[in-house]
């Protein structure tokens, strides 16, 4: 029983249509085979319209995220259009690049086919990666981003290559343009490194001049920030609130369940074989980048998700555990050909019910929605619904705007002629920007984030339709407040259901002088 290390290591093929490129090849085009299959189901999630309303108003910046995703949305809606196809595309591109690393960095790590194979198919099937592929986010770039940046680390580390900390840097800056949690990512590999014998990189110049590469990329952000009263420091100031409040050892529950428990054994043989083994020293500030962000998360209270990107790289490591682990008996082979089909199994079932559009919506609810209409791991502070929330949040949005339709059809046509729309979130005035033009609806307003900062426009405050605004705030503003309709929708969340809809009128003061009474950073 041990540890041994393979003749061959990553450079045994098997053949050229059975070799580890191959697999990784194979496994590739059957994860971005179901996100394109797929990619049309459901609806536009709620992000994704305002990602749609922010590619219309391009800025080096907005009050909850960097300048890249509404570029690339504004590409994405000029070169291929706007559907629900469209979108999904680049999304499920990217989300299986992180696939392809995966199964790189278990290469790197002196793996074969064997750790390859099952590092890139734990990554496909671990639910939080798996679910981001499946529409327009700032978290496919970011796993992505984090995952190429793991795997770069992991080539200086092996092959001692100091000048590659400029490719880092580089990979950092363009995750900063994304988001910019990725900064977490540099700060626990800085703190590997003086914590191991990997310190000796930064006696030379090359992580630095990296670092100083990274944060060329996030100056215009940063410049955005100060042209706008420093907006996302407020934003994140007021962020606690959206999310549940977790013991360390709810976060861990939260990390087993998310990333898939049939993927336990795989990613803590990892985090042991980067820690513990021998064999593995080489790669130490690898597995503390791990534990260093654990801990930071728990700590700050981070969304579960915040830490999904450093798992490709615990598949990896425990892919090579899994080839290289002989516990002296013949039927070793068969565990590690059972696990693999295990793994295969189980995904595949679970993967509809959680993360994959691919279900008559209406069978999806009734198995996910049989306890108390509490389903799966909300990701926010959030009333659950019969639907886990990345699919409830597709849901509800043609009918919100059908609804508020009517009631601006119903106005009197001088009241029509000045009317605006006035919404509660980003979510309901994305879905009136975008499905409203159908109808003649003019453009939505909101206090919330950066619809904040783009302002009232030209809306004089005469008429407004007011859609999930609370009364007492409207009658602040407006001398008649009525409320005339309701919204409704069935597989919504929950605080998206049965939103009072208002017309006011009567402004008591200009809708611009009145319009920090809206503001809502969250």
């Amino acid at each position: 029983m041990g540890w041994t290390r393979s003749k061959k290591g990553g450079k045994k093929t098997g053949g050229a249509l059975f070799g580890a490129t191959a697999i990784l090849v194979y496994l590739a085009l059957v994860k971005l085979a179901v996100l394109l299959l797929t990619a049309e189901s459901y609806g536009y999630y709620r992000d994704e319209l305002y990602f749609i309303a922010a590619s219309e108003r391009l800025a080096w910046g907005y009050v909850d995220f960097p300048p890249l995703v509404a570029a690339v949305t504004a590409f994405v809606r000029w070169a291929f259009g706007d559907s629900l196809v469209a979108l999904h595309v680049v999304p499920a591109f990217v989300s299986t690049g992180i696939v392809v690393l995966a199964g790189l960095i278990a290469r790197e790590l002196g793996g074969g086919r064997l750790a390859q194979g099952t590092a890139a198919l734990a990554t496909i099937i671990a639910p939080t990666i798996l679910a981001v592929g499946t529409w327009l986010s700032m978290d496919a770039f970011d796993q992505f981003f984090w995952t190429l940046g793991t795997y770069v680390i992991v080539r200086i580390l092996n092959r001692d290559q100091p000048r590659l900390w400029l490719l880092f840097g580089l990979v950092m800056g363009l995750g900063l343009l994304n988001k910019v949690t990725i900064l977490y990512l540099g700060l626990a590999v800085f703190v590997a490194l003086l914590a191991t014998p990997a310190r000796r990189h930064l006696r030379t110049v090359w992580p630095w001049l990296g670092g100083a590469l990274a944060f060329v990329f996030l100056l215009p952000y940063v410049y955005w920030q100060v042209q706008n009263g420093w907006p996302t420091l407020e934003f994140f100031g007021n962020y606690s609130w959206k999310v549940d409040q977790d013991s360390p050892l709810e976060f861990l529950v939260k990390q087993i369940l998310t990333m898939h428990p049939v993927t336990l054994p795989l990613w803590l043989a990892g985090l042991y074989y980067l820690l513990f083994v021998r064999e593995g020293r080489l790669w130490r500030p690898v597995g503390l980048v791990f534990v260093i962000l654990f801990v930071l998360f728990v700590i700050q209270n981070g969304k579960f998700y915040y830490l999904a990107p450093a798992y490709p790289m615990l598949f990896a490591a425990g892919g090579v555990a899994l080839e290289r682990y002989r516990p002296g008996w013949p039927r070793g082979d068969r565990i590690r050909v059972a696990y693999v089909a295990v793994l295969v199994v189980v995904g595949a079932i679970s993967a509809p019910l959680t993360v994959v559009p691919a279900l008559p919506v209406e069978t999806l609810a009734s198995i996910t929605g049989t306890v108390n209409g509490s389903a799966g791991i909300q990701a926010e502070a959030r009333e659950s619904a019969d639907l886990p929330l990345n699919f409830a949040d597709r849901f509800g949005w043609e009918e919100m705007v059908a609804t508020v339709a009517g009631v601006y059809e119903d106005l009197p046509p001088e009241e029509q002629a000045n009317a605006c729309i006035l919404t509660g979130n980003y979510g309901e005035a994305g879905a009136i920007d975008f499905f409203g033009e159908e109808y003649g609806l003019p453009k939505a307003i909101s206090g919330h984030n950066t619809y904040y900062l783009w302002g009232p426009g030209g809306c004089t405050g005469e008429t407004v339709i007011a859609v999930n605004v609370p009364r007492g705030t409207l009658q602040t503003v407006f001398g008649d407040v009525e409320e005339v309709a309701t919204t409704t929708c069935e597989y919504c969340m929950p605080d998206e259901n049965n939103l009072p809809i208002y017309v006011a009128r009567s402004p008591k003061v200009p809708l611009e002088e009145a319009w920090p009474k809206f503001k809502f950073y969250k």
